[in-house]
């Protein structure tokens, strides 16, 4: 059951959706980061907005960011954004996303060391690549398993051990600044190399003195910071860019970390060679970890070695007899949206580490998080029309230890949980938490679906095909796209075609197009076939990034709304479309059929002004909502 009190947003005893139009609005772009008000939008302020009423906007394109409701102009804007769902019972869990439940269980039970989580960190570039480096270098430090990782029984925690590994490497060679200026630089994601992709780069296997070394685990960093850094540069002010960029090249790159990796040490048992770009680690033992102990066998006898690591064993159940791990406990908590002092400190804490902001005020925390004109509907006693927790806008609360670390900002629809905004503790970044939220928001709806049966789906907001770092949300599979113009739900193994030929496409185009275009594979965009040869992909999409970063600039960008003209063509639109709205005129509700009957003859320029704004606003919400919800003309 839900706690708290409902935000101002939305009264309880309202019963009615009361919208002011606000017509198109144009604004900068934060996907593409245009200097220009590329963005275009329709927008709407709702005073008051009823559940059922909210899921049909959903469906037709729509999102909000507090009270305010937008819906971009598909056709015009420069990043167009369609709205992702997929069927809670019909999910399919990767195995990307049973690593990170194992994560969090592990961590929950004390068998995940907390030394070894990666967090953002912003980094600097201090040189042009110039430096002499080996391709191929012996890392070969004794205390990897003891000083960084001591429990290596979980691959999980080998790949979090490299990528620590790899980041303090970028720490190391690209502090300083160049250019007088900082770049923000991408955090190390290391991969497990399968067999099939280690046969497609012919470098699974490699002849050493001591034996066969594996390929095993592999990364593609150094792609990712020279992306980075050419996007950055051109920004940055003085001379040398040629040169910096001369120099910059994912070879140079890897083959410089790959150098400073072998002087930091802490790698024990693997072999690192900088190939095409990638960091490849290559160990003497079966890959698959789940007996991994010692990846290069010790100098010395069986007997020797046998003895010594039944001595180690020995001291190891003697420390964990003297300190016993200790099993934390997870709580999920669903509360009503209301301010609270303690998310707001999160919240904050949040923004200021990952995002980078300055300036964090609790008027704009409200406006965004808080606020929310949905209008609250509770449970009833043997009603399986309305969730245990109700219809309305939802703060869910995930506190480890009693702790707040991660709240989810949801609205639970008559068929769907929208998920609308995360934020999370920086310090556990290394729980994926991005991740780990989505898949116990998708159990939700499985389990509330056993009390309404309306609500199946989950909705992850808007996905922009252009916009790698929002390509994630299709590795929840398996989902869909909304058409933008007939509004039908199109799997997105079938408008990927499409839209790998043209950012806006009409999805539901897509049968007429199967005789041009291959037949789809269903596959998301992290799956091995989406990869470059030789293991490169597009730069990492990351999984704690928030669900839409969009609407905070909706709410912070203070752009003007268009005054825009009377389109003649648009207001000669059948009356029937506009007849049945019903308008509120200073606090008289009136149909626009009986306007003139209750207010007197109007004049005409008026009357075709207003004619002409009723029809861009029911083309736009769909003739069913225009007559259901009220249109505020103050």
């Amino acid at each position: 059951m839900a706690d708290g009190a409902s935000s101002s947003g939305g009264a309880r005893d309202g019963g009615e959706s009361v919208v002011i139009d606000y017509g198109r609005r144009r604004t900068t772009c934060g996907y593409c980061r245009s200097s220009g008000p590329t963005s275009i939008s329709h927008g709407m302020w709702a005073n008051s907005l009823k559940a059922d009423d909210y899921q049909g906007l959903l469906d037709r394109g729509w999102r909000r960011s507090g009270c305010f409701l937008y819906k971009p102009e598909m056709e015009r804007t420069c990043c167009p954004s369609y709205t992702i769902r997929l069927k809670a019972n019909d999910f399919i869990c990767s195995k990307e996303h049973g690593r990170v439940l194992k994560k969090m269980q592990r961590f929950l039970d004390g068998e995940l060391d907390p030394q070894c989580k990666t967090s953002p960190t912003k980094r600097s570039l201090s040189e042009p690549l110039s430096s002499p480096t080996s391709k191929v270098s012996k890392v070969s430090a004794n205390e990897f398993q003891a000083a960084t990782c001591p429990n290596l029984l979980k691959e999980d925690e080998v790949i979090c051990c490299l990528s620590s590994k790899i980041n303090e490497a970028i720490d190391t060679c690209f502090q300083g600044g160049i250019l007088g200026s900082t770049v923000q630089l991408p955090k190390a994601v290391v991969k497990t190399v399968k067999p099939q992709v280690k046969k497609k780069v012919g470098e699974a296997v490699q002849e050493h003195k001591v034996g066969v070394l594996d390929l095993v685990y592999t990364c593609n960093i150094s792609f990712q910071i020279v992306a980075a850094v050419r996007r950055a540069l051109p920004k940055e002010n003085g001379a040398n860019q040629t040169e910096v960029l001369a120099d910059l090249s994912p070879n140079s790159v890897a083959e410089k970390l790959a150098m400073t990796m072998e002087s930091l040490g802490g790698l024990d048992g693997f072999e690192l060679k900088a190939c095409n770009g990638h960091l490849n680690f290559y160990s003497a033992t079966n890959p698959t970890m789940q007996n991994h102990t010692s990846v290069v066998p010790a100098q010395g006898s069986d007997n020797s070695s046998r003895s010594k690591q039944s001595s180690k064993q020995s001291s190891v159940n003697k420390i964990s007899a003297k300190h016993p791990q200790k099993r934390k406990s997870l709580e999920i908590r669903m509360r009503t949206s209301h301010f609270d002092p303690e998310e707001f400190a999160l919240y904050r804490k949040y923004q200021t580490k990952v995002h980078k902001e300055k300036t964090v005020t609790e008027s704009s925390y409200r406006r965004f998080l808080v606020d929310t004109p949905i209008i609250f509907v509770p449970p009833k006693s043997g009603d399986d029309t309305v969730p245990p927790c109700g219809f309305g806008s939802f703060h869910q609360q995930y506190r480890i230890d009693g702790k707040l670390v991660a709240v989810g900002v949801v609205d639970i629809l008559p068929k769907c949980l929208s998920s609308k905004y995360l934020f999370w503790d920086p310090d556990l970044a290394f729980l994926s938490l991005g991740k780990y939220t989505a898949l116990k928001e998708i159990d939700w709806v499985k389990t509330a679906q056993e009390h309404c049966p309306s609500l199946q789906y989950y909705y992850l907001g808007y996905y922009i095909h252009s916009c790698n770092k929002m390509r994630y949300k299709a590795a929840y599979r398996p989902s869909e796209l909304l058409c933008p113009v007939r509004y039908e739900w199109v799997r997105y193994d079938l408008a990927k075609p499409l839209l790998d030929k043209s950012q806006y496409s009409v999805l539901s185009d897509h049968a007429t197009m199967q005789d041009e275009t291959p037949q789809p594979q269903i596959c998301g965009p992290l799956d091995v076939s989406s990869a470059k040869d030789g293991h490169q992909e597009s730069p990492s999409d990351e999984d704690d990034e928030d669900f839409n970063d969009y609407e905070s600039e909706m709410m912070v960008d203070e752009e003007s709304v268009d005054s825009e003209k009377v389109d003649t063509t648009e207001s000669g639109s059948s009356i029937k479309d506009i007849e049945n709205i019903t308008l509120d005129l200073k606090g008289s509700k009136v149909k626009y059929k009986d306007l003139q009957q209750a207010f007197g003859p109007i004049e005409s320029r008026h009357l075709k002004a207003l004619e002409g704004q009723l029809s861009r606003y029911a083309k736009v919400v769909g003739k069913e909502l225009s007559d259901r919800m009220v249109y505020c003309l103050s």
